[in-house]
């Protein structure tokens, strides 16, 4: 009789099963009449071939808690799955510790297995390996692969993109994190090259630095993902039809481009898409869920129109004579189409309107809003002054610090409930777009920082150094991250019963990218509005870098290098930092493609930094978008804007010309500077032509000219339509 051997001791005949326990194995098998069981048929064997991830390093208890034995689970009886990984391995024949050199490889090869799942790469970022051998890696591969397949020519073969190595890895920046992304990219061209299935294991954990203690070892909760992940490609079993969140009755798709949907089902599933109207089919798409369960479809371009209804049924063969199936349907009512726009910052564009001044108003205008629809997304967990409980701590690891509660019309209740700065920004829009539905989402975060809205990728690649030690470092504002350490304090107790030391947090690097960006699943969008920036007035210089990153993030999210970003200058509040920081919005504004600004200065409150006069700030955004993204070149978007400032011939006077001008009104706000750098008050004067004249009573000859440079400033420059000039500090020209 030949037996088979797998990770956990059972031997197994063709036909027949053999339980024992390993240390009287022996005995067993010469002394007694093995005790046989009758099957109808062999298990289906798995082999779970890898590195240390696969065996289960750092995991209290492997063979309890490793990817392999979470998948036996959730296979069951029908499979036998073995565990064939062996720490510090390399796909490389020529690498330090070669995988085809272990006992493990042997024993996999002897297991002949029907399925067999590789997960290897990950030491190869070794610079004992890759840098020397990476030419032989897709080879290499390709050989292993091969192996399996002569062992049983029926193997159906899967091979892994490689789990995360994070920035804490001490090579990270030396080399891992460019070999690793080399080598994805070669396992990408081997699943293609050698005909095998492709398991991503990266995307699924790669918001989870809270899993991986080392950085590149995941823990219990990260081989359940693992396995999870495994299960899927292996069964393609998904869950069935899900739908994006977005997703829903009342929603708002985009008008005037291809409408692309998507979601999930099982592998080999018919997804039939279906808009219609009044009972009147409008247009139909199908599409194949593929092995990664992901489906997607594309319909017409639609007009501004609706509502309509659009269905998703999911089908398959069933029988010997082929009968279709219907495995699920969900249909969503009242679909309109129109202009979505995502309204996302901090918490001045998280104040909701039953919290601002003009609340009775805003309520009494939603009455007239038919066509608008707000799909409100608020934190589940405050960031106030207080520890978070245990099961806030968990959820916000998990990335579900946010809530979404479904899109809505405007009804009283809801609109008190939304961000005041989104709902009039799109109460505006409406107003002036009248046959246009227009869609807001919110999903503001009080006191979050810009640095936890930018991807991951893009800060390990652009600004790796603000991802380490995040609560300790001195890239954050210390405020926030006080504020940070004072939420999650029960987690980074070491005798806390939820101790983790890489506890999430929202203002966390990434965070709020990882937990209420991606989770909207790249809806298509007219644009953005974003009001934040109080948590980072601190360092200037690296919020004009982090602002930039931002906008570059979110276009690559969204598909769309276009993406409008219209934005809110800082107010007025009594902060040294407050003036240069708002004079570097100004000039991010004029310099970043695609981006506009909303002046609030003359708004503002010196004893609170959420005033509470937000009607104007949505309508000025509206305003700004109304003139740059639907061309109403007709309105000024915005207050004066400073094109030239130079001396006069007497050498004690200024001259300063602005766009938008006309209407100028002034009394205060302007200071000039010598080549001492000592600035001092200057009186202004609207002349005839439009100019502003700034007369100088003392001092050097002016080389520097500054306007409502302070904290809380009662500087009044302003045009005939009301709108405020922004504090700026420009050099100037002598005649």
């Amino acid at each position: 009789m030949r037996y088979i051997k797998n990770y956990s001791g059972t031997i197994r005949k063709k036909g027949w099963t053999i339980v024992r326990n390993t240390r009287i194995v022996l005995f067993l098998l010469t002394i007694l009449l093995p005790i046989a069981v009758w099957g109808e048929e062999a298990p289906l064997r798995v082999a779970c071939v890898g590195n240390s991830v696969t065996y289960g390093y750092g995991l209290k208890n492997p063979a309890a808690e490793s990817y392999p034995t979470r998948l036996q689970e959730m296979l069951g009886s029908n499979y036998q799955v073995g565990n064939f990984g062996h720490s510090g391995s390399t796909l490389l024949s020529r690498g330090h510790r070669p995988y085809v050199k272990t006992p493990e490889y042997r024993a996999a090869i002897d297991f002949k297995a029907d399925w067999v799942v590789i997960h290897l790469g990950l030491n190869d970022t070794d610079p004992r390996n890759w840098p020397d051998w990476k030419e032989e890696f897709i080879p290499n591969y390709r050989a292993l692969i091969d192996s399996f397949r002569v062992a049983n020519p029926k193997a159906r073969v899967l091979i892994c993109q490689m789990t995360p190595i994070f920035d804490r890895h001490p090579r990270f920046q030396s080399g891992t994190r460019d070999w690793h992304a080399q080598i994805q990219q070669a396992i990408r061209a081997v699943a293609l090259g050698a005909d095998v299935q492709l398991i991503d294991l990266w995307t699924p954990l790669h918001s989870r630095p809270d899993l991986f203690g080392d950085a590149l070892h995941p823990n219990a909760d990260g081989a359940r993902i693992l396995a999870r992940t495994v299960y899927g490609a292996l069964t393609g079993n998904y869950g069935g039809l899900k739908l994006p969140l977005l997703y829903g009755d009342d929603m708002v798709l985009q008008r005037e481009c291809p409408v692309r949907l998507h979601g999930t089902a099982n592998t080999g599933e018919l997804v039939s898409v279906s808009l219609s109207k009044e009972k009147s089919t409008v247009a139909t798409a199908t599409a194949t869920a593929g092995t990664d369960g992901l489906w997607k479809v594309e319909l017409p371009a639609m007009k501004a129109s609706g509502p309509y209804t659009l269905s998703f049924t999911t089908t398959k063969p069933a029988g010997k004579r082929g009968k279709t199936v219907i495995c699920a349907e969900k249909v969503l009512h009242n679909v309109l189409f129109g202009d979505v726009w995502l309204a996302s910052g901090q918490s001045n564009m998280e104040l909701r309107v039953d919290q601002v001044l003009s609340e009775a108003q805003d309520v009494a205008d939603a009455a007239r809003l038919t066509n608008v629809r707000l799909f409100n997304m608020p934190a589940r967990f405050r960031t106030d002054a207080v520890e978070w409980p245990d099961s806030a701590l968990l959820l916000t690891n998990e990335l579900l610090h946010m809530d979404p509660q479904g899109w809505s019309k405007a009804t009283p209740e809801a609109v008190r409930r939304f961000s005041a700065v989104a709902y009039n920004f799109a109460r505006t829009l409406s107003d002036s777009l009248t046959d246009v539905p227009i869609g807001i989402i919110s999903n503001a975060v009080g006191g979050s920082t810009t640095e936890s809205w930018i991807d991951r990728s893009t800060l390990e690649w652009q600004m790796p150094n603000i991802l380490s030690n995040w609560l300790y470092a001195d890239y954050g504002q210390a405020w926030a991250r006080g504020r940070a350490a004072q939420n999650i304090a029960h987690a980074i107790r070491k005798d806390s019963p939820v101790y983790n030391p890489l506890q999430r947090h929202p203002y966390d690097p990434c965070y709020l990218f990882e937990a209420a960006i991606r989770p909207l699943e790249q809806p298509q969008i007219k644009g953005v509005i974003w009001y934040q920036g109080e948590s980072n007035a601190h360092n200037v210089e690296l919020h004009e870098r982090l602002f930039t990153l931002l906008e570059q993030s979110w276009r690559q999210e969204f598909s769309d290098p276009s993406l409008p970003f219209y934005f809110v200058q800082l107010s007025s509040l009594p902060r040294p930092s407050w003036p240069a920081f708002r004079d570097s919005q100004r000039r991010l504004a004029a310099m970043l493609p695609h981006t506009w600004m909303a002046v609030t200065t003359d708004v503002g409150d010196a004893g609170d930094v959420h005033y509470r006069n937000k009607r104007p700030v949505g309508e000025r955004l509206a305003r700004q978008a109304l003139v740059h993204t639907y061309g109403r070149k007709s309105l000024v978007p915005e207050g004066p804007v400073l094109r030239h400032g130079r001396v006069a011939a007497d050498g004690r006077s200024v001259v300063l010309t602005f766009a938008n001008a006309r209407g100028l009104s002034v009394s205060r706000g302007f200071e000039v500077a010598g080549a001492d750098g000592l600035f001092r008050s200057a009186k202004p004067q609207v002349q005839a032509d439009g100019t502003v004249l700034l007369t100088i009573s003392e001092g050097a000859k002016p080389c520097w000219v500054r306007y409502g440079w302070s904290g809380f400033t009662d500087a009044d420059l302003r045009n005939s339509d009301g709108l405020p000039a922004s504090t700026f500090l420009s050099p100037l020209f002598t005649e």
